[in-house]
C-alpha cells in the first residue's frame, strides 16, 4: 500500500469521504463477494486473496457485466464481480508500476549510487518518487 509521507498528497486521496461515503452499500457487497469467493477457493481458511488462482480479470469482468443486473449461482450480484474484479486489475497495475518504478530507480542507482550517496539512496529516491507516475516521473 502506498505510504503517502505528506499532508498534501494525503489529502488528495480522501478514501472514506471520496470512496466509502460515496458507495457504502456497493462496497459492503465487494466485501460479500470477497468472503464467498474465499470460501469458495480457499475454504476453511481465513479471508485473503489468493492472486495465483485466477488472473484473468479482465475477461471475467467482460462476462459478469453481461450478466449484470442479475445473480451468479452462488447469490452474489454479478455487478458485485464485476467490481471486485475491477479492483483487483486496478491493484495490479499499481503493483505492476511501482515495482517497474523501482527496478527503473534500482538500475538508475546501481550505476551511480555508490559515487552519490551510498547504499541509502535507493531507498531515499523510491521514497520521494512512491507516488509518481511514469507521465509525472520523466
Amino acid at each position: 500500500m502506498s505510504n503517502f509521507k505528506d499532508a498534501a498528497t494525503r489529502k488528495a486521496h480522501p478514501i472514506v469521504t471520496g470512496v466509502l461515503d460515496y458507495f457504502p452499500d456497493a462496497l459492503l457487497d465487494v466485501a460479500h463477494c470477497s468472503k464467498v469467493g474465499n470460501d469458495q477457493h480457499n475454504p476453511g481458511e481465513p479471508l485473503h486473496w489468493t492472486r495465483d488462482k485466477s488472473t484473468d480479470h479482465v475477461d471475467c469482468i467482460g462476462r459478469h457485466l453481461v450478466q449484470r443486473g442479475t445473480k451468479d449461482t452462488d447469490g452474489v450480484r454479478h455487478s458485485a464481480k464485476v467490481a471486485w474484479r475491477a479492483l483487483a486489475a486496478l491493484q495490479i497495475e499499481i503493483e505492476n508500476e511501482r515495482l517497474l518504478w523501482r527496478d527503473i530507480l534500482w538500475r538508475e542507482t546501481k550505476f551511480r549510487g555508490d559515487l552519490e550517496g551510498g547504499p541509502s539512496r535507493p531507498k531515499r529516491i523510491i521514497e520521494s518518487r512512491q507516488c509518481l507516475t511514469p507521465k509525472e516521473g520523466k
